[in-house]
């Protein structure tokens, strides 16, 4: 009787198992339907994360509730003791995981009631981050040993220990081959996208010409040339770092830096925008009168990403980097050039590079150029009329006065 009932378990395992793996490969074809499409901008939203998470989950449960020992001791402490420097230094990289959350923001203008719903909105996504990170890593905990736990192989390493658990190995492959879809769409996606914004930017004047060539099929072919490079010169750091671990840690942490970076002006920009554009209209305000609630989330906002980003170039100690000079010069040089990079390119723009079919809104500050220009010739003409006028006005009297020669005949 405890034989069949354990066999029913099983089939019953092996069901759900089939079930979400069949949701996986759904938005996998998604995924191949968009690309053939080239519709890649919208391949994002069919990454598989949501439905990878929702198997891990119902493996673990299931895990669990048959007997399964835990790997994970939930004895302990739920929250990390933040004393140590070191789980500090490592969990600065989270902040890569909330990356995107602003991209939102373009939205703000179709929504009901942006003033209530928009806030709720980034919470609720927020919480969504939350939830699918933290139980996903917890199933993965659960079936991997602490010891086996890697940056890089763990998503499989769980995967394939579940499938061992329900007699269905034969998944392993398939689980592999459909996760190996969803990053490549990842992978298309950030270099399609990115890129497409550069070729715009470039074609209003922003970038030489060099950069604005497209193959027959309108495709930025030297943007995403220099792209490969770029890629191919950060893949060497196989080289001299020991570990595919370690190099794709000091990947992350130099992602990290750049995105913080970003945020950091977005914040500091949001507050210096109060005061520099107070009448500009905004379809959502953080405050509905003052700007205290602003430089209070601001303030927030840029203060943890500045100490996000002075961690994140402490190598974390658990995990060996190799030496600490590699690590500290490719962040610090990674940063350098991709923050000098925009600064000499745009001081040495040319009015040649301007594309004329170009298609592309000014920035407001060049508009505010523009208008100041037009308005100062303006501004002259009055000027000039008005000193006629009252020169003439001066002289009318003068000359009325004065008797003509006819006159004195």
């Amino acid at each position: 009787m405890e034989h069949a009932g354990s066999t029913l378990l099983i089939a019953l395992c092996r069901g759900v198992v089939l079930t979400g793996l069949f949701l996986l490969l759904f938005g996998v074809t998604q995924i191949v339907m968009e690309c053939l499409r080239n519709d890649l901008h919208m391949v994002v939203h069919f990454v598989p994360v949501q439905q990878v998470v929702e198997l891990l989950m119902v493996l673990a449960v299931i895990y669990l509730a048959s007997g399964g020992q835990s790997q994970m001791n939930f004895d302990g402490n739920f929250f990390p003791d933040f004393s140590n420097f070191d789980n500090l230094v490592l969990a600065s990289s989270i902040f890569l995981f909330y990356a995107g959350m602003e991209m939102g923001g373009i939205h703000v203008k179709d929504i009901e009631n942006p003033a209530k719903n928009y806030p709720k909105a980034v919470f609720i996504g927020a919480a969504i981050t939350v939830i699918i990170f933290v139980l996903g890593t917890f199933a993965l905990g659960i079936i991997i040993p602490e010891k086996d736990i890697n940056l890089t192989q763990s998503l499989l390493v769980g995967f394939d220990n579940y499938f061992k658990y329900v007699h269905a190995s034969w998944l392993s492959p398939i689980i592999a081959v459909a996760l190996a879809f969803g990053v490549l769409a990842g992978v298309l996606t950030w270099v399609a996208g990115p890129s497409k914004g550069i070729f715009a930017v470039g074609k209003a004047g922003y970038l030489p010409p060099f950069f604005q060539k497209t193959n027959a099929n309108g495709v930025q072919k030297n943007i995403l040339l220099i792209q490969g490079l770029a890629v191919t010169l950060l893949s060497l750091l196989f080289v001299v770092m020991p570990s595919v671990q370690s190099f794709y840690q000091i990947l992350s942490q130099l992602t990290v830096l750049l995105y913080l970076i970003m945020y950091l002006l977005m914040f500091s920009g949001a507050i210096y925008l109060r005061y520099n554009m107070k009448k500009a209209p905004r379809p959502f305000r953080i405050g509905s009168k003052g700007n205290g609630l602003m430089w209070l989330i601001g303030g927030l906002g840029f203060c943890g990403s500045l100490l996000a980003f002075v961690l994140s170039f402490i190598p974390p100690s658990q995990i060996a980097v190799g030496s600490n000079t590699v690590w500290f010069a490719v962040l610090i040089i990674g940063c350098i050039v991709v923050v000098a990079a925009p600064f000499i390119i745009y001081a040495s723009r040319k009015p040649s590079w301007v594309d004329k079919d170009t298609q592309f809104e000014p920035f407001h500050w060049e508009e505010q150029a523009t208008t100041a220009q037009t308005a100062a010739p303006v501004s002259g003409a009055a000027k000039s009329s008005a000193s006629s006028a009252s020169t003439n006005a001066a002289a009318g009297p003068a000359s009325q006065s004065t008797p003509s020669p006819e006159q004195h005949k």
